[in-house]
């Protein structure tokens, strides 16, 4: 994929008053709409937009050789995916339904407010986005592929919706829209932004900040700086991490708890690429993308009174859901693999071999601090490891210590509570218990004897005897 910034695509304007066309460019640009073509002669719409993408039409309907509403149902049908805004000096109800019938996406009768046209255009350019990475997406999961599979080498997995994970941001890097990253604590939602700035084209720095539990006033000063003056304290002017973020990306890790008042400031650099530093009365203009993550989920985040419903649309425009590492679990064998190396390199040690039965000890395991907590509990295991072949005791006395604490750690292999379990009319008899919960543990531990024995809080030994009648 060619990354490209997050410049959106450009508006065409088509009048054949010079005046007009500087008049209306200007509203634009002050609005911060910058990427603008004029079209004087109404003769050469169909020619332009056949040789380059627009994002929106700003179209007069009375001009000579082709009129405006002679050139709509034309460009409607064979770029029906471009909105085209009439604008026009005939301020009748006709010809405006005649318009929309024809599929133009808004009517505005000169003169129009400057701040009209620019909600209109802001409109109709995040429709004209929207619909292009709809379309990208979908040709990105048709093709089934990676075009830069390298932006993704710090994510170690194997998984498939990993792979459709990465794909997705594939598709979404070089958009201007802000992206929001769910997932719980641990599984890399850092990483993943990451990958999407290095896929975006964007020429400034990836900048992160963490903004769990700060009050608004850090918020405002961390982000967007302050001049001399504006707080007792504040002796001289400090730029933000926006200013830092300038043509790159800022992401804004754990933004669940932001107050409502930097939710506010974060929705008007979101809508509008502006923000005010401590101390200053105009506003200042922003080109960073932003990235935003929770460990909340969606429906928890979009339910919360706190929690802004307009902001959370804002974000949402682009979402993309980390499952947690008890959901991939056929990621484990390859993490495992690379923290040892990690960690060999890190201890200055040999790297170790995994026993085999250690990826069926993981397996029972749910992890709630998802690969963070392995990765942890790797570099333990190599700090204790003296021989060759790497020492399950770390990972038996972890689990055990664990399990004491949430004796349920297995039910996302599909097994219950003990108060989950149901008996029929005639109740199993001791010993048919015993032979079920033997095949059981020996199920859980994948088959092996060592861990079902230790399961269970019998020797290996036993553990055999019991299973001989069973076989």
């Amino acid at each position: 994929m060619s990354a490209r910034g997050p410049t959106p695509l450009p508006v065409l304007l088509v009048d054949d008053e010079v005046h007009v066309l500087e008049g209306v460019e200007t509203i634009l640009n002050v609005g911060g709409v910058h990427d603008v073509v004029r079209c004087q002669d109404s003769r050469q719409v169909l020619h332009l937009l056949g040789t380059r993408e627009i994002g929106v039409i700003l179209l007069d309907l009375w001009m000579p050789h082709v009129s405006g509403e002679e050139l709509l149902p034309r460009i409607t049908e064979k770029y029906p995916d471009v909105p085209v805004v009439v604008i026009t000096g005939a301020n009748e109800v006709d010809t405006a339904v005649r318009c929309i019938r024809q599929g133009a996406f808004d009517y505005l009768v000169k003169p129009v407010e400057s701040g009209r046209i620019l909600a209109v255009v802001r409109c109709a350019l995040e429709m004209r986005e929207l619909r292009r990475d709809y379309a990208l997406v979908t040709q990105r999961l048709i093709s089934d592929r990676l075009d830069r599979p390298e932006a993704f080498t710090d994510i170690v997995t194997q998984n498939e919706r990993m792979f459709g994970i990465f794909q997705y941001i594939e598709t979404v890097a070089g958009t201007s829209k802000p992206v929001l990253i769910t997932g719980e604590t641990g599984t890399g939602k850092e990483l993943m932004a990451r990958a999407l700035h290095a896929l975006s084209g964007l020429s400034g720095s990836f900048v992160a900040v963490n903004v769990a539990g700060v009050d608004d006033a850090v918020f405002s000063d961390t982000l967007f700086g302050h001049v001399r003056g504006a707080y007792t304290g504040a002796e001289g002017m400090r730029a933000g991490l926006i200013e830092r973020a300038a043509g790159g990306t800022l992401f804004l890790d754990e933004i669940g708890d932001l107050s409502p008042a930097s939710q506010l400031k974060l929705l008007r650099l979101i809508e509008h690429h502006e923000y005010y530093p401590l101390g200053v009365d105009m506003p200042r203009q922003s080109d960073a993308r932003i990235v935003c993550a929770t460990n909340r989920s969606p429906e928890e985040l979009r339910t919360r009174d706190t929690f802004r419903r307009d902001l959370y649309y804002r974000l949402r425009t682009h979402h993309i859901h980390i499952p947690p590492l008890r959901e991939r679990r056929d990621d484990l064998p390859v993490l495992v693999e690379h923290f040892l190396a990690k960690a060999a390199e890190a201890l200055d040690k040999k790297k170790p071999t995994a026993p085999p039965e250690l990826h069926a000890l993981l397996r029972l395991h749910d992890f709630p601090g998802n690969v963070r907590e392995l990765e942890a509990l790797v570099f333990e295991a190599v700090s204790h490891h003296k021989s060759h072949v790497l020492s399950l005791d770390v990972f038996r006395g972890y689990l055990h210590a664990d399990a004491s604490k949430t004796p349920t750690a297995a039910e996302s292999e599909g097994v219950g509570a003990a108060s989950d379990v149901s008996f029929g009319e005639r109740l199993p008899t001791i010993q048919e218990m015993t032979d079920l919960l033997i095949l059981e543990a020996v199920r859980r531990a994948g088959g092996n004897q060592r861990i079902a024995a230790s399961m269970l809080g019998i020797s290996r030994t036993t553990l055999n005897q019991r299973l001989k009648p069973l076989r």
